[in-house]
């Protein structure tokens, strides 16, 4: 199955005056679930339950909360990895900069080896 775009009409921000162009925009089909991703993945094992691959989904989500707010990176396996990443206003020496600079931040998750290949081989259609 294909990846769904829409058109979207956007104007340079860094020239007001240049025309406008038409840029993609993916659009997403429906909302996969945490309970449907349990259902999906227990589907695959005959030795789990739904309800088990939920308790261990909902640990990792806990578990990837605490670790990612400890300042650490976590990969999981060819999966990919995430981490923190902060935005903040500048300052004209590094003497100056103190922490209420730092605006907020962001999870980042960068795709593993099989995300990757998964991006490279992708098709895609305009929604209808």
């Amino acid at each position: 199955m294909a990846i769904t775009y829409v058109l979207t009409q956007k104007g340079n921000p860094g020239n007001p005056e240049a025309p406008k162009k038409f840029y993609a925009q993916a659009k997403s089909r429906e909302e996969f679930t945490f309970r449907k991703l349990s259902k999906e993945i227990a589907e695959g094992s005959t030795t789990v339950s739904d309800s088990d691959v939920l308790a261990v989904l909902n640990d990792l989500t806990k578990v990837l909360k605490r670790h990612l707010a400890n300042g650490e990176i976590v990969r999981f396996g060819d999966f990919g990895s995430f981490q923190i990443a902060i935005t903040s206003e500048g300052a004209d020496t590094a003497e100056k900069f103190n922490a209420s600079l730092i605006k907020g931040g962001k999870v980042v998750f960068r795709p593993g080896i099989d995300l990757k290949e998964t991006l490279a081989i992708l098709k895609y259609e305009k929604a209808k």
